[in-house]
């Protein structure tokens, strides 16, 4: 029940120490500023964190061969692995009822790629038509290569916006020719990628065609593989690990590799990488709240000592409440709703100034690994509940001991 005269009791003691009461509050709208602010730096890293991820398939396992650094059944170390197609089509044997997409890719760095005056030196991909999911690749315009094209070795090419832009600057490029080393082929699509212009800097074309245009033969440089999906992410994990390791057992014993080399064959498992940098971003938003909940801890410590000493100088007036026939728990009630009041004041204060400032400052913070640091509403509401908690553990030891104290004691208090 609203009781005035308790409010404008709470309004007068804050009026005759305003310095005090400021710095108290102070202490407080700070731990919980940075409370906030430390979770929204957290969440950006998580954001960031996914950001990168999406640059690819979100569950993409790729494959590229190194070189040997140990010697096995009489084969010398140093061997540089070279997959090839019969690797890729016996993986699509012995594993095909796992996958989901899959494809091979034969590169050629730096080709020089020319239209009409226009010239400059791109990656040249050859690849399968799944390659544009594995990759994440989204059409500005045009299409990709299709099965047709990989059948029939067309010359057929897709290309990054950036190409678009440097050799057609304003002209549609779709149905255009440009020369790859001598070698003619038409442009059939338009691509822009979320890894950003580095990756705009491609093209892509049937893989057939790359190894018979420059010499690749039936080589192949990477595998580019997602699997089925699964019913959780930790589930999906552990299926995901396994095939990796079933992946790499495989294309050792195929290019003779011993088992415990791990400089010949590399696999990259997103998933893995996912769940490790997740479950580190786990533990840093838990150090965090950690971090803050201290600082606020020393808030409310603060709050705790100044209202000690607000009933250290309320003694007599508590003494003779007392003798007047007020109850313990009116006394408790009275001390503990002042602690709240300015606990909850203060920390309201913290908690709209830390989210003001992510609202307006967090869209314009994007480094690699941090990307638009917020707080959701499930954060703020938690944080006014331990401003709650806060101000009552503040004032309840001063109240219990202010309701402690015998008024024949409290009257011949100076």
């Amino acid at each position: 029940m609203f009781d005035l005269d308790r409010w404008n009791e709470i309004f007068e003691t804050i009026r005759k120490n305003k310095l005090r009461t400021f710095l108290t509050g102070l202490s407080v709208a700070s731990g919980i500023f940075i409370l906030v602010i430390l979770l929204g730096i957290g969440e950006g890293m998580r954001n960031g964190i996914a950001r990168e991820f999406e640059q690819d398939a979100s569950n993409l396992i790729y494959v590229f061969p190194g070189v040997t650094s140990k010697e096995y059944k009489g084969l010398n170390p140093g061997r540089r692995i070279q997959m090839k197609n019969d690797d890729y089509n016996k993986i699509l044997l012995l594993f095909g009822d796992k996958l989901d997409k899959s494809a091979s890719t034969f590169q050629n760095w730096g080709r020089v790629i020319s239209y009409g005056k226009e010239s400059g030196s791109y990656d040249v991909r050859g690849s399968f038509p799944a390659y544009q999911t594995l990759e994440n690749i989204s059409l500005m315009s045009g299409r990709f290569i299709d099965i047709h094209d990989v059948e029939n070795s067309e010359k057929t090419m897709v290309i990054g916006n950036r190409v678009k832009m440097d050799l057609f600057k304003d002209k549609d490029p779709i149905g255009e020719i440009v020369q790859v080393s001598g070698v003619n082929f038409k442009v059939v699509g338009v691509y822009t990628d979320p890894g950003g212009e580095r990756e705009e800097t491609r093209t892509v074309i049937p893989i057939t065609t790359a190894q018979k245009a420059f010499g690749g033969g039936n080589n192949i440089d990477r595998l580019y593989i997602t699997l089925k999906p699964e019913d959780s992410f930790d589930e999906a994990v552990a299926v995901s690990t396994q095939f990796s390791a079933d992946l790499e057992e495989f294309l050792k014993s195929r290019h003779t590799i011993a088992p415990d080399d791990n400089s010949a064959i590399y696999i990259n498992n997103t998933l893995e990488n996912a769940k490790r940098f997740f479950t580190l971003m786990d533990m840093i938003k838990f150090f965090f709240w950690g971090v803050g909940i201290c600082t606020i801890i020393a808030g409310v410590v603060g709050v705790s000592n100044i209202m000690l000493i607000i009933v250290k100088e309320r003694t007599r007036e508590i003494g003779i409440r007392k003798a007047l026939g007020a109850q313990p728990m009116s006394i408790i009630g009275m001390i503990l709703h002042e602690s709240i009041f300015v606990t909850a004041i203060a920390g309201f204060l913290g908690l709209i100034f830390s989210l003001a400032l992510l609202e307006f400052v967090g869209p314009a913070i994007e480094t690699q690994y941090i990307y638009n640091p917020t707080v959701n509403f499930t954060v703020a509401i938690n944080t006014v509940f331990i401003l709650v908690l806060a101000g009552a553990l503040a004032g309840f030891f001063p109240a219990w001991r202010a309701a402690r104290i015998k008024p024949i004691t409290a009257l011949r208090d100076e």
